[in-house]
């Protein structure tokens, strides 16, 4: 992983690079979450990658050190209601906007993950950005981190969904799980109408 993408910027002058990713927009039930963070381009934390091709255990290791060598890092979510108001872009919008709006440093630039939404400040967009750029993968890990275990913790409260194994997604045994009990407060309506039409306990 290099900051070729960061020392792109970097070279205009611009000072502050900051990288955005979300988690969580495609599962079941509970919310998509963003984090933004600005990270330092003189010495690279060693094993950073896309979250998704990490093990739990070494992105945990990866989220301490990346929250304590960062500029600055932010983490916001967009509740299941909200997506079902406003739908899933919408809300990855709101959701990306509010990590960069929430570093304590304001960035010159922000590298995000995916293509082109459209969102309301300077914005480089890199498809697989969290595979590619160094920013964006830290990014993704402590956004993966603390969705992961938001999850664990709603878990404790709703034990008959499994939500600390799937973490919300549509796997087989939580759609089964839907349909044999019904939805909870977690579940986004607009995501499981395909097979659920009765009200949401």
């Amino acid at each position: 992983m290099d900051t070729s993408f960061e020392q792109k910027h970097l070279k205009k002058g611009y000072k502050y690079v900051a990288g955005v990713d979300e988690v969580g927009r495609g599962p079941l039930a509970g919310p998509v979450v963003c984090a933004a963070v600005i990270m330092p381009t003189d010495t690279l934390i060693d094993g950073v990658k896309d979250s998704k091709k990490l093990t739990e255990k070494k992105r945990e290791e990866l989220d301490a050190l990346i929250r304590e060598r960062a500029v600055a890092y932010s983490i916001f979510e967009v509740s299941p209601e909200e997506i079902d108001r406003i739908n899933i872009l919408n809300a990855v919008k709101k959701c990306m906007t509010g990590a960069v709006n929430g570093l304590s440093v304001t960035p010159d630039v922000t590298i995000v993950d995916g293509v082109d939404i459209g969102l309301a400040f300077n914005a480089e967009y890199v498809i697989k950005g969290d595979d590619k750029c160094y920013s964006v993968s830290c990014a993704s890990i402590i956004a993966k981190v603390y969705r992961d275990n938001l999850m664990k913790e709603y878990a404790k409260t709703y034990p008959e969904y499994s939500f600390e194994k799937h973490k919300g997604y549509g796997t087989k045994e939580h759609i089964g799980k839907i349909k044999e009990i019904g939805p909870c407060i977690l579940h986004r309506k607009t995501f499981i109408k395909n097979f659920w039409e009765e009200p949401v306990k």
